[in-house]
């Protein structure tokens, strides 16, 4: 349970493990299949499907910021807790931004290449995770 009334816990998990786990956050945006979603404490219970994309974990009382890239999953918020149980996730400062734009390019090539609907839905799909990575890096 997070320390005071205005704030929660965030906890990310993907099958390899924990990834982040932060006891006071203020505000957390992320991104769902039904669109983009800002929780902040006492919010009512929610549970949604994510999409691939930037989450962005803030409290500003402490000046802090922290952007993670998730891959999917799904997120579960209630007790003043956000869980996400994630395909994939990164921290922002541990994603390596040249490995990320090499992948953003081969995905680029791979789609302007495929073949058939099943090759062109596997490189956007790797063309989306690379650019998501770039973004949480860079913010750009």
């Amino acid at each position: 349970m997070a320390e005071d009334k205005h704030s929660f816990k965030v906890a990310v998990v993907t099958p390899n493990g924990e990834v982040y786990d932060y006891p006071n956050a203020t505000l957390a945006i992320l991104h769902t299949t039904d669109g983009e979603l800002g929780l902040m404490a006492n919010h009512n219970p929610v549970i949604s499907a994510l999409s691939t994309n930037e989450m962005k974990i803030e409290n500003k009382d402490e000046n802090y910021e922290e952007r993670l890239a998730v891959n999917g999953g799904f997120a579960e918020f209630s007790n003043n807790t956000l869980t996400i149980v994630a395909d994939a996730a990164e921290k922002a400062e541990e994603i390596d931004v040249h490995r990320a734009e090499e992948a953003r390019d081969r995905a680029q090539r791979r789609l302007r290449e495929a073949h058939d609907q099943r090759d062109q839905q596997l490189a956007e799909a790797a063309l989306l995770r690379a650019v998501t990575r770039i973004h949480a890096a860079t913010g750009k």
